[in-house]
């Protein structure tokens, strides 16, 4: 007969197996929402810099050993042959490293491929701050040999805009010596804060603005051709739509002022900040084939044209935002116009600095710009006289109509100015 110590504690045996899975179903789940914290953590830091990229493009792998990508990756001991030593001379600029590898890469002016521009971004050196951006701080920097570059930082609340710049730089065919030079994009640690930096390269002109410029330095008839002549050119550029198998779509920058203009050692002028631009496509049949920003902003309040300060504009009509550039455009020459020195000149001035107040309101532009009192400024007396300011200020006048259809151009102008403006020059 079994005693009752010889039945097994089954209860005890349960519990205690019991207890050790639900030791291991706890850990196994602790490890999978711990790896998946970190999953998600990763996708979002680099999220930033994947979403910009265009999707109907290949990633181009760049094997480590091509010339192309050695000047990116110098190796700490210094040049370790007589091939690699030539491609880190000073003749190597990032400019030509840029044109070089799109011309072998991507062949469409698109910019540099994704692996390169990262290489790029992190051998860049911030040095100081020289302007204040509307998403954020504009900084000098030193790549590599010394040689500078712009790095414009984003705020992640700023990503859009970052993102946005970034894909129009990308457009194809897109580099043009009037318009700033594109050289990467890329996300990077803050140097003093934790806090995640969008950053976007490109070149460096120590002369700055147009606007600083302006305001410190007079100029010759001829800088002042040159100068519009450049600011011209690259405004047709933009605007103008290459319809080819990797072509251009038209763009609008609907932002275009002095100080989105930079000024180069030449004294000719390249468009940057395009972070506002409207992209228009005729060949695109299974999308809108305007490309709007995803926000509503459209520039600055004292350069907008009269249609946007009432709110007339057909904002679905690509031809509408290249006429309301052109309005814009009109108003930077005004502002070359009046520090061309032929024996006189003005002192610098904001356009409408007469008229309305420093910072002024959409309501007090629409005020002074819009029917029925329609003012502009003023082009002094003295530019009829002059056969240079004269040929300036009837195509000044003809950017600033009422109505946007019965504007010039850009590439109008263009081919206006080549035609008159230099001639007169030689009989200021």
């Amino acid at each position: 007969m079994l005693s009752l110590t010889d039945v097994p504690n089954t209860a005890t045996s349960l519990t205690y197996y019991e207890k050790l899975g639900l030791i291991i179903a706890l850990s196994t789940f602790a490890a999978i929402v711990s790896l998946a914290v970190l999953c998600i953590a990763y996708k979002f830091k680099l999220g930033f810099f994947k979403r910009y990229r265009r999707t109907d493009l290949p990633l181009v792998e760049i094997p480590e050993d091509e010339a192309i990508i050695k000047p990116l990756l110098p190796s700490s001991s210094g040049p370790s042959s007589t091939t690699e030593t030539t491609l880190l001379t000073e003749s190597r600029t990032l400019k030509s490293i840029c044109i070089e590898t799109e011309e072998s890469f991507t062949g469409s002016g698109m910019g540099l491929p994704l692996i390169a521009q990262r290489t790029i971004s992190r051998q860049i050196r911030p040095i100081n701050t020289i302007g204040q951006g509307r998403y954020g701080e504009v900084w000098r920097g030193a790549w590599l040999q010394g040689e500078e570059v712009a790095v414009k930082k984003f705020s992640t609340r700023d990503e859009k805009s970052w993102e946005r710049e970034t894909e129009i730089y990308l457009t194809s065919m897109l580099r043009h010596e009037n318009i700033l030079g594109f050289i990467a994009s890329d996300l990077r640690d803050g140097d003093i804060s934790p806090q995640i930096e969008l950053w976007l390269i490109t070149d460096y002109h120590e002369l700055g603005s147009l606007h600083d410029y302006l305001v410190r330095s007079i100029l010759t008839p001829a800088q002042m051709a040159a100068m519009v002549k450049s600011i011209v050119a690259g405004l047709a550029h933009l605007h103008y739509e290459i319809v080819a198998q990797r072509g251009k779509p038209g763009i609008a920058h609907r932002d275009l002022k002095s100080k989105n203009i930079l000024v180069k050692k030449d004294l000719t002028c390249c468009i940057g900040d395009l972070g506002l631009c409207v992209r228009y496509d005729s060949r695109r049949t299974d999308s809108p084939r305007l490309d709007m920003p995803n926000n509503d902003k459209a520039g600055t309040r004292r350069y907008l044209a009269p249609e946007i300060l009432d709110d007339s504009i057909n904002v679905n009509n690509f031809e509408a935002w290249k006429a309301a550039d052109v309005y814009s455009l009109g108003l930077v020459l005004w502002e070359i116009g009046r520090r061309t020195d032929v024996g006189v000149y003005e002192k610098y001035q904001l356009p409408y600095y007469d008229a309305v107040s420093a910072d002024p309101s959409l309501e007090e532009m629409k005020r002074v710009v819009c029917e029925p009192s329609g003012v502009r400024p003023t082009c002094p007396n003295r530019w009829e006289a002059v056969p240079c300011l004269n040929v300036l200020q009837r195509v000044v006048k003809e950017c600033w109509y009422a109505n946007g259809g019965a504007r010039l151009t850009a590439p109008n102008i263009k081919k206006n100015l080549a035609a008159n403006l230099f001639n007169s020059i030689h009989t200021s």
